[in-house]
Parts: structure tokens; C-alpha cells; sequence
């Protein structure tokens, strides 16, 4: 099951976006664990992470949060258009591409 983290400014308005991923997850028949936290706390569970996302309006967080990761996972910043529309799908594909699934 691969671990997909979300990051953003409080960890509140990433959640529409974890339960569009979530949905699509399972009409696809993929195997996920996705949550979102807000960068302060980050810290805490990175190290089971595959992958860390970070919503566009935190993306000035990027260098601290590739900190964390140090270089074990790739880190992206969403984009902008998917993040706005709230596209799990495109969201979820990104991530499982971005760790060769």
C-alpha cells in the first residue's frame, strides 16, 4: 500500500481534495493510504510516507519540507488547476506516477 501525504497551510482545506483522491482510489481498485496535515506537522509521519504533495498556497514551504524528506521521497507542489477544481483523479494519478506505480 503506498502512503501518499498531503501538506498544506492548516490541513483543513486539503481534505475535499483526500476524499476526491480517496474515491477514485477505490473505483480504480488502488490501494492508498492518503492524509492531509498541515507543514508543522509533517514532521511526524514523513518518514512513512512514498510520497509528500503540498498544496499550491504553502508551495514557499517546498525547501522546508524537502528537508524533512531528505531526499528519500520526491516532493511536489500540486498543481495549481487540480488543486482548484479539486481533481482527485489527476491528483492521485500525479502522485502514482511520481512513485512508479
Amino acid at each position: 500500500m503506498k502512503r501518499i501525504l498531503l501538506v498544506c497551510a492548516a490541513g483543513m482545506s486539503t481534505s475535499l481534495l483526500v476524499n476526491k483522491m480517496k474515491d477514485y482510489a477505490t473505483s480504480a481498485g488502488k490501494e492508498v493510504h492518503i492524509e492531509a496535515l498541515p507543514v508543522s506537522e509533517a514532521n511526524t509521519v514523513i518518514d512513512q510516507a512514498d510520497i509528500v504533495m503540498i498544496g499550491p498556497q504553502v508551495r514557499y514551504q517546498l525547501p522546508q519540507v524537502e528537508a524533512m524528506a531528505k531526499g528519500r521521497i520526491p516532493v511536489v507542489v500540486i498543481d495549481m488547476k487540480d488543486y482548484g477544481m479539486v481533481n482527485g483523479q489527476a491528483v492521485l494519478t500525479k502522485a502514482l506516477e511520481l512513485i512508479g506505480e
